[in-house]
């Protein structure tokens, strides 16, 4: 059986989140393990790491992923600001193998008006300190990005030259972010765009590296470089685009992650009841063809009032 969750909420103590992901009835969960957008990190605490192990295992909740800090910067040609990064993206690495978490995901930072060759040599380069510090049975993966600008992995190319730079077993793979891929302008809607995508990730980095889907639809359009999710069949990729993504092959055992908004409380349960249906109705052998026919029984079936654009 896919995997499917979303991104939780710690609040009240880390196991709360494997609590509501088990409560939006999700088999896989990210989360983050601190506050990602602040340096000072809280130790988490013996309890802490048993009570988190204990409610992963109950649910039977797994892989789970840890979400790096917003604030790393592997390629910033600012000293203090790489450094901070080196030693933040230890202490998430350290924190994964406290919870027992299979993976951690890192964006590995921005050029900020620098060459991007350059600055991707600079994350490379740290990346580098960080494998040389020690070993973690949690893996690294680093995420595709959006294309806006400074981007140094916003290409199954560029991720290739990350991967194979980096010496040792940091680095376990990648994970996919269709809203990112999508805004990077990889045309990924339809079979052939998805085609070429996997045969890039097949020739530059192997399709047993692909460990996770960033399941998200695009608020901006093809190549816009706008890194901002929409709800699953509400943004420019459309559930259309998103059905034949998760249907493809390559793709199609991959576990899938949420990051979809969250403005109302429903959003996730919303989001989560298209996903499984889609699964359901592709197991049963649904069609593009008739797949406009398949959505609007989804949203018929659930009530739904929302006016998504394939329903429309």
């Amino acid at each position: 059986m896919r995997r499917v969750g979303v991104h939780t909420s710690i609040a009240g103590g880390l196991h709360r989140s494997v609590e509501r992901a088990h409560a939006l009835g999700c088999t896989t969960l990210q989360i983050f393990s601190h506050n990602p957008r602040g340096w000072f990190v809280k130790s988490i605490s013996r309890e802490e790491a048993a009570l988190f192990e204990s409610k992963k295992t109950l649910f039977d909740v797994s892989p789970v992923y840890i979400h790096t800090s917003y604030l790393i910067n592997m390629a910033s040609r600012n000293n203090d600001l790489k450094k901070k990064s080196i030693d933040m993206l230890i202490v998430e690495m350290d924190r994964a193998d406290a919870i027992g978490a299979d993976y951690v995901i890192l964006h590995p930072g921005s050029a900020s008006g620098d060459d991007e060759y350059v600055s991707r040599s600079r994350a490379v380069n740290a990346l580098n300190e960080v494998a040389a510090m020690g070993q973690w049975n949690a893996g690294l993966l680093i995420e595709n990005t959006a294309g806006d600008k400074g981007a140094i992995s916003s290409t199954i190319e560029n991720l290739s030259d990350i991967i194979n730079g980096v010496k040792g077993s940091l680095i376990k793979g990648i994970c996919i972010d269709t809203c990112h891929a999508f805004a990077a302008g990889h045309e990924i809607r339809n079979d052939k765009g998805i085609k070429k995508y996997s045969n890039n990730i097949e020739k530059y980095i192997g399709l047993d590296n692909v460990k996770l889907i960033h399941l998200n639809d695009s608020k901006g359009g093809f190549g816009s470089g706008v890194d901002r999710h929409e709800h699953i069949g509400f943004g420019k990729i459309g559930s259309k685009g998103l059905f034949q993504f998760i249907h493809y092959p390559t793709f199609r055992d991959i576990p899938l992650i949420l990051e979809t908004p969250k403005k109302k409380k429903s959003d996730d349960s919303h989001n989560l009841r298209i996903i499984r249906k889609m699964i359901r109705y592709m197991d049963s052998k649904v069609t593009v063809r008739n797949f406009r026919t398949v959505v609007q029984k989804i949203a018929l079936n659930n009530n739904c009032s929302l006016k998504c654009i394939v329903c429309s």
